[in-house]
């Protein structure tokens, strides 16, 4: 099981559909997840720290959890079955609590825990997505193979 972090929601076109992006903290791999509407919006203005003027339901939940004297200790996305992905939230007392990822990393969000991917998981759905600045390096460095000082010589000398 590897920790990952939010990198942010995206939105996938045409269909409009947003996209939680996570990654790696010790990796190289991406693990997309789409998720609905509302928790993309409570996903993006927790990470931008917007404060609602009202809590959102993500926000509430929070609050109840700490009036309770309680406390969620990590997230972990468990499982992958046809297309849906499945997460567990872990709280103190040795409780665990499935819930959707969407709901789950946006708690873990609001309260600062880590969040953890099964390997199954990111073995079965992880991208590895090319770092487009290694990329360039990668190209300069086959430039700077295949170059020889006669190819900087102006014709005329």
């Amino acid at each position: 099981m590897g920790e990952v972090r939010v990198i942010g929601i995206r939105v996938e076109q045409p269909q409009n559909q947003p996209v939680m992006l996570l990654r790696e903290v010790d990796g190289d791999r991406y693990l997309p997840i789409w998720i609905g509407q509302a928790e993309a919006t409570s996903i993006a203005l927790e990470q931008q720290g917007v404060v609602p003027a009202r809590p959102l339901t993500h926000d509430l939940f929070r609050d109840v959890l700490v009036a309770l004297g309680h406390s969620l200790k990590e997230v972990r996305i468990v499982d992958l079955q046809e297309g849906t992905f499945y997460a567990e939230m872990h709280f103190d007392k040795d409780v665990t609590v499935s819930a959707r990822p969407s709901d789950a990393v946006a708690i873990a969000l609001r309260v600062d825990v880590p969040i953890y991917a099964e390997e199954a998981v990111l073995e079965e759905a992880g991208l590895v997505i090319p770092d487009e600045k290694e990329d360039e390096v990668e190209k300069f460095k086959e430039f700077l193979d295949s170059v020889s000082p006669d190819d900087f010589k102006s014709p005329d000398s």
